[in-house]
């Protein structure tokens, strides 16, 4: 018997889905369905999700008559599940490039094979969402204040997203330091990659790891690797742009490091190749990224999903989020390592 394996979130599921394992199903005698937790969904797509939790995704699954079996992951992977399992076939959608699927090397490693079957055009839960939503009456958001200068409006708006990081992302932010902590206790080193003005911010975060932020204490090897300007100029001009950060990991990571992946969009072509490589290299990674990132989201250990589509607002928050692990860098030698590098 040929098993046949895919996973997603199926959240409202839509004809696109159905098309999806229908043809799975034809790749092989027997489907299982992987489908994210509650707890999963949120950490990749945000507090407003899922639409229907884990119980009714999971029921409406099993009555599909293409589908043989249904299981409840809560890891944002299924790459624990799928070496499990061990399918004999491994199916992902079109928007997924082979090369990010995760789980394909150990599908491919045990003689199984990996499929990227193209979508049915315009079906989507993020266009349905869309519609519902344009349908539905809008509230004002009431941030607007006529009495106040227009052109402060944008500190309002960093207020407000901040307030939403706080309440919708500090358990994802205390869990990623927590990986940062548990690296460096072990004497693993942390590299930081992104682009543009992402770059300037991994630059600024392993500033502070590897020198010190507030109080005087032992430096971290925190690494970033955008600074490298003849490593990336070198192998992005021989290789393609799309390599630079995964060939600087191959050179530098280790398993048990750590890395923290920096995609506002959450899809940077050289990035989420970066990550997979990171996988491979059996490296914990942390993503940051805005509100639409799902695709490095769904790479990632943990991922913090700034709640704004404003690059200007989420690379704000990129920075107080580092400030964070920084100053909780700081607390767990307080004290014992205090007098080792002179205070600001």
């Amino acid at each position: 018997m040929k098993t046949v394996f895919t996973n997603g979130c199926f959240d409202l599921l839509h004809r696109g889905h159905v098309d999806l394992l229908r043809r799975a199903r034809e790749l092989g005698d027997f489907l299982v369905v992987g489908v994210n937790s509650d707890c999963s969904v949120r950490a990749m797509k945000g507090p407003s999700r899922p639409v229907q939790t884990q119980e009714e995704r999971a029921a409406i699954l099993r009555a599909i008559r293409y589908v043989d079996e249904v299981i409840i992951f809560d890891d944002t992977t299924p790459v624990r599940l799928i070496e499990r399992l061990k399918p004999d076939v491994l199916v992902k959608g079109g928007d997924w490039p082979l090369g990010q699927i995760v789980g394909a090397d150990f599908v491919i490693r045990n003689g199984g094979k990996v499929f990227s079957l193209p979508l049915v055009p315009g079906h989507s839960t993020t266009s349905l969402l869309d519609r519902l939503r344009a349908k539905a009456v809008q509230p004002g958001a009431g941030l607007e204040d006529n009495s106040e200068d227009h052109r402060l409006s944008g500190l309002r708006e960093s207020i407000r997203v901040k307030t939403e990081l706080l309440a919708e992302c500090g358990k994802a932010i205390l869990q990623a330091g927590q990986i940062l902590l548990e690296t460096f206790s072990a004497g693993n080193q942390v590299l930081l990659f992104g682009n543009d003005g992402n770059a300037a911010d991994a630059r600024q975060i392993a500033d502070e790891m590897s020198g010190h932020y507030c109080t005087g204490r032992i430096a971290f090897p925190a690494i970033a690797l955008t600074t490298d300007s003849s490593a990336f100029a070198v192998t992005g001009n021989n290789d393609g742009f799309e390599e630079p950060f995964a060939r600087q990991l191959a050179a530098l990571a280790r398993a048990g490091d750590a890395v923290i992946a920096i995609s506002t969009s959450g899809n940077s072509p050289n990035v989420l190749p970066a990550v997979m490589k990171a996988r491979e290299l059996r490296c914990q990674i942390v993503g940051l990224t805005g509100q639409g990132g799902k695709r490095l989201a769904g790479l990632c250990d943990i991922t913090v999903l700034v709640p704004s589509t404003s690059a200007a607002r989420v690379r704000e928050c990129y920075i107080t989020i580092g400030h964070l692990w920084s100053e909780m860098v700081e607390r767990s030698v307080q004290g014992s390592q205090r007098d080792e590098i002179p205070a600001h």
